[in-house]
């Protein structure tokens, strides 16, 4: 099968970079040691991983101590609001419209769900409404990973700080990380997290920042890997090709974000134009350089993505851990989009490999496709 002409769903996954892939080979050959070991293989296996700790740590600001190897933004996730409601017990609270990771493990809790709105923004006066000194946990995304749009992670903060002091903040940083410098929002929040593949690191891989003090109850029970927060043989290879990826996410972020954001404008602009009653879905609210989440009235998503698909365009309905569900997306109904609605809205999503000539595909084709389904 030929590769897609136009991969336009970066945020689902980024191709693995090359620095990555060149990172990662070694592990997956001649340096094959496990880490818990006591020989020289096993202490060269050791040795990248701590180096490969280091690196996460001067990106993000945070001491490498508090770096928590994971098999991906999902555990980071449920091992952040899992792991402190273990330990500390009290509420929980975590907006409408976060992924499912953190979704399902607040619920999980008996937690509660904070409204946002039309803007793709938290409702910051429903947080502070929502909140009191028995709330021990607060988890807010950095930036939703389906319309795109950055949240106001310093005010929700400072929110959380007044009303319920003894609560400890997660954000879900997994769509952010590669374009948004995350030393700022690492400060602000006491537990981040990160998935590999989303900046082009490989799948299977990710990180959970905890600040010095924060107790977590595990998840798994096992071995004492990662301080006894995650046990487990760590995924050497992963975890030194996660590092090349952040290093070069960061080498390249200023330059990917001012092309990348042109490609999108380009992209958005002329589905606009071309495509009667396509409508950005956030309107102008600040959002990612890469994200382009429309709306096409009348027009079914998953029949529009099969057209796209025959086209050689690769996009999506919403979030890849959604794919398949045959409900509308929890992310639009939060944001007061009505089932209907929810249901012609399409993501692509730019990321660092894509070319000019993989919008002009998607500009020659979604408008023919939207016209081929409107005329039934």
């Amino acid at each position: 099968m030929p590769a897609p002409s136009a991969y336009l769903d970066h945020a689902a996954t980024s191709p693995l970079r090359p620095e990555a892939l060149a990172a990662m080979l070694p592990f997956l050959s001649e340096h094959f040691g496990n880490p818990s070991g006591s020989h020289a293989v096993s202490r060269r296996a050791r040795r990248a991983i701590e180096e490969a700790r280091d690196v996460v740590a001067m990106h993000t600001g945070r001491p490498s101590g508090e770096v928590v190897f994971t098999s991906g933004g999902t555990e980071a996730c449920n091992l952040a609001v899992l792991g402190v409601h273990g330990s500390a017990g009290g509420e929980v609270r975590c907006s409408a419209f976060e992924h499912h990771a953190v979704l399902h493990a607040c619920l999980a809790c008996g937690g509660r769900l904070v409204p946002v709105g039309t803007d793709g923004l938290v409702d910051l006066d429903a947080l502070a409404d929502s909140l009191h000194p028995g709330v021990r946990l607060v988890s807010l995304m950095l930036v939703n990973n389906e319309v795109g749009t950055i949240q106001p992670l310093e005010e929700a903060v400072a929110v959380v700080r007044a009303r319920a002091p003894e609560a400890l903040v997660h954000t879900d940083a997994a769509a952010a990380g590669a374009w948004i410098d995350l030393q700022a929002p690492c400060a602000q929040a006491d537990l981040v997290s990160l998935g590999a593949h989303k900046f082009g690191g490989p799948k299977g891989v990710g990180v959970l920042l905890v600040r010095s003090g924060v107790k977590l109850a595990p998840v798994f029970h096992g071995g004492p890997q990662e301080r006894a927060r995650r046990p487990g043989t760590h995924d050497v290879a992963g975890i030194v090709g996660m590092a090349a990826a952040l290093e070069a996410a960061v080498a390249r972020r200023a330059e990917e974000c001012r092309s990348v954001g042109t490609l999108r404008r380009r992209l958005v602009d002329g589905l606009v134009e071309a495509v009667p009653g396509a409508h950005p879905t956030a309107g102008a609210t600040a959002r990612l350089p890469s994200s382009a989440h429309l709306r096409f009235d009348g027009v079914d998503q998953e029949e529009l993505l099969m057209l796209l698909d025959d086209a050689g365009v690769c996009a999506s309905a919403g979030s890849a851990c959604a794919s398949g569900a045959l409900d509308p997306s929890h992310v639009l109904l939060a944001m007061g989009f009505s089932a209907v609605e929810a249901r012609e809205a399409v993501r692509f999503s730019l990321g660092w490999s894509t070319t000019a000539q993989e919008i002009d595909l998607a500009l020659a084709a979604v408008p023919k496709a939207v016209e081929q389904l409107r005329a039934g």
